[in-house]
């Protein structure tokens, strides 16, 4: 590693996952993947105790979601490029992501190359979006096209998830440092914008959609 290369954090828990993406940035002199985990708490950990230029963060982790983490990430780093790596279909999850703050979101079926030009479009400041991606933001899509999901805000998008889950409404606040009152009303909000009636609408949409497992 050269000084001037980009110090890399590679978060994925799966470890062949990670060792060809590693490959694939080696063929790069200025790209360094010098860090990696398997879990969100290592990952949280390593980010806040050293200086990494870029984090490439997959959406699920075995011990907490990526979209968590990836909150707690911008209440510290603030700066820092965060590109989501996903098998969820874009449609599912990268608008959400993109409004919680992720600079960029790509599907873990992409080529080399657009993993190396995605890295370079979010190390310059920039957002790294698909065309479709763009044009679900600007509105492109009419709300009859939408899933019903991209109606929630970042916060009961949150919210959203670990009700379908099945936590309790206690759990997600202590979690989450909020009230359970607070939580509550968040959890109102969602039923009414996914029409759900109880919390198992939430799991069956969840499914459906692909947004758990």
């Amino acid at each position: 590693m050269n000084a001037s290369s980009v110090r890399i954090f590679l978060a994925d828990d799966h470890a062949l996952f990670r060792r060809g993406v590693k490959e694939v940035l080696a063929e790069e002199p200025d790209l360094d993947v010098c860090g990696e985990a398997g879990t969100a708490k290592e990952t949280l950990q390593r980010i806040r105790s050293e200086r990494w230029d870029v984090l490439v963060l997959d959406i699920s982790l075995p011990d907490g979601s990526g979209i968590d983490l990836l909150r707690q990430i911008r209440t510290h780093l603030p700066d820092l490029p965060v590109l989501m790596l996903s098998s969820h279909p874009e449609e599912q999850y990268a608008v959400n992501l993109l409004r919680a703050g992720a600079s960029g979101y790509l599907m873990k079926d992409a080529t080399p190359k657009q993993i190396v030009h995605a890295l370079r479009v979010v190390l310059q400041g920039r957002k790294f979006v698909s065309p479709t991606v763009a044009d679900m933001l600007v509105g492109g899509a009419t709300s009859g096209d939408r899933p019903m999901h991209e109606q929630l805000s970042e916060r009961e998008f949150q919210i959203f998830c670990k009700l379908a889950q099945g936590q309790a409404v206690c759990d997600i606040a202590e979690s989450l440092f909020l009230s359970s009152k607070t939580v509550s009303t968040y959890r109102s909000r969602i039923m009414q914008k996914m029409s759900a009636s109880c919390n198992s609408d939430l799991t069956y949409y969840a499914i459906k959609n692909g947004l758990i497992r």
